[in-house]
């Protein structure tokens, strides 16, 4: 199947052209969906593990005796054949581990007036719950980029589901990468049924303070009625589908831009794919690059279907590549170019960005150190990747001498008055000794 890829010139459009071009596919789910998920969260909170259990069954096709699942099965064997990707598991954690420990927050007082210490104090989150996917490709490092910000929070406890395979048991390299990274609690559920379980709460899988991790629709459909129900629980960030925006110039080699294309377009066939160059010849030579490895991919049907709702973006200079940057707002933007780290600073909305020929996506996908759990759709303007701040939560402290009080006293009491909030202006005036006790003044009045 020829590549199909639609190519325009930035220069030509008016704006609201523009704004076409990088408009991304509605996202939002249908009401089917919708309402299936909401039947299946409101049945795992009226029936608990029965409902996981007959929902395992009857969406997983495997039947299972216990949600609970033991890391410690794994046979020596086993073990043994899966040490290479574990060794490589273990090295890329190290790497995360190195860059989020320097990022972590830290406690800080400051005086605000004489008398007045106001303090901020991060704590982390009680219990988190993580969500890994183990359908055609088991994320053993998306459980690296959360279980290790987790554990440098100091969460209290960590639980971690993943959908039974077709003998009732977790993947074993799921199992054997819980082990390696130190994770105790694995339930075997997936799916909406395993959110909703982590939001709610059953007799065996505990409520969660936060979840995180990624999944299909199903399951980016239940964090989204979970996060939006008063009764529910926190989630990490909004979800989309994943997305990369590549910069190249005339000195671009083609092929890598190709590969760093294909490695967000085997994702899957809703995947974002968007191409920015300062030469013309460079995106026939990219198409033509996209064309031949194609050819040697397995997942290449998967990319043709991303592909398909691709751009490719003719700019006359890198000034309006990083504005089309800017405005699309990628969740990965990879700079292709010469002098590339001189571009950074102009770059103000991404999620994460890769810098130079030798700056594949793949490394921060994996192994670089920085998080792969990033903001889509355009979340990237108001949206951070994870980070261990993301486990945590801010508590604030302040306190005030009776000097500290008389000082910023009359400032509150201004305030409060002009916003018609007597209580508020009444607490500070009281301990000015400024005001009497209601019931004090009309015992004055009557013995006088």
């Amino acid at each position: 199947m020829p590549l199909q890829w639609q190519v325009v010139d930035w220069d030509q459009l008016d704006t609201n052209q523009r704004q076409a071009v990088l408009q991304r596919p509605s996202s939002s789910s249908d009401e089917r969906l919708r309402q299936s998920v909401g039947e299946i969260i409101q049945q795992v909170r009226e029936q608990g593990d029965s409902a996981l259990l007959e929902l395992t069954q009857r969406l997983d096709g495997c039947e299972i005796d216990a949600l609970q699942e033991s890391t410690d099965e794994l046979s020596p064997e086993l073990l043994q054949s899966l040490n290479p990707v574990l060794d490589a598991l273990e090295q890329a954690a190290a790497r995360i581990r190195r860059f989020h420990a320097a990022g972590m927050p830290s406690h800080y007082q400051v005086e605000t007036a004489p008398g007045v210490q106001c303090s901020a104090y991060y704590r982390p989150l009680q219990r988190v719950g993580l969500y890994i996917p183990a359908g055609s490709a088991p994320l053993i490092s998306t459980l690296a980029m959360l279980a290790v910000p987790a554990q440098l929070a100091q969460c209290e406890e960590i639980i971690l589901c993943s959908p039974a395979q077709s003998d009732g048991r977790c993947a074993p390299i799921i199992r054997a990468a819980a082990q390696r990274l130190g994770i105790q609690q694995l339930y075997r559920c997936g799916g909406a049924q395993a959110i909703a379980a982590m939001a709610y709460g059953s007799e065996t899988i505990p409520r969660c303070d936060k979840i995180f991790g990624p999944g299909n629709a199903w399951v980016t459909e239940a964090k989204r009625q979970v996060a939006s129900d008063p009764d529910g629980t926190a989630i990490d960030m909004p979800a989309g589908p994943s997305e990369v925006m590549v910069i190249a110039d005339a000195n671009a080699d083609a092929n890598k831009v190709a590969l760093d294309l294909l490695s967000q377009a085997e994702h899957g066939p809703d995947s974002q794919v968007i191409f920015v160059s300062t030469s013309a010849r460079q995106i026939d030579a990219v198409a033509q690059a996209l064309q031949r490895w194609l050819s040697a991919l397995p997942r290449a049907d998967t990319a043709l279907q991303a592909l398909s709702q691709s751009r490719a973006i003719a700019v006359s200079n890198m000034e309006h590549a990083l504005d089309v940057a800017n405005a699309y707002a990628s969740e990965h933007l990879i700079l292709q170019v010469e002098q590339a780290e001189r571009w950074v600073p102009h770059i103000r909305h991404a999620g994460s960005v890769f810098v130079g020929a030798f700056t594949p996506e793949s490394l921060g996908d994996y192994c670089s150190g920085t998080n792969h759990v990033l903001p889509t759709g355009g979340w990237a303007r108001s949206h951070s990747g994870l980070s261990v701040q993301d486990f945590m939560k801010r508590i604030t402290v302040q306190q005030a001498s009776a000097a500290g009080l008389a000082v910023l006293g009359p400032i509150a009491e201004t305030l409060a008055a002009c916003e018609g909030l007597d209580a508020h202006r009444l607490a500070v005036s009281y301990r000015l000794g400024k005001a009497e006790i209601p019931g004090d003044a009309v015992e004055s009045s009557a013995t006088s």
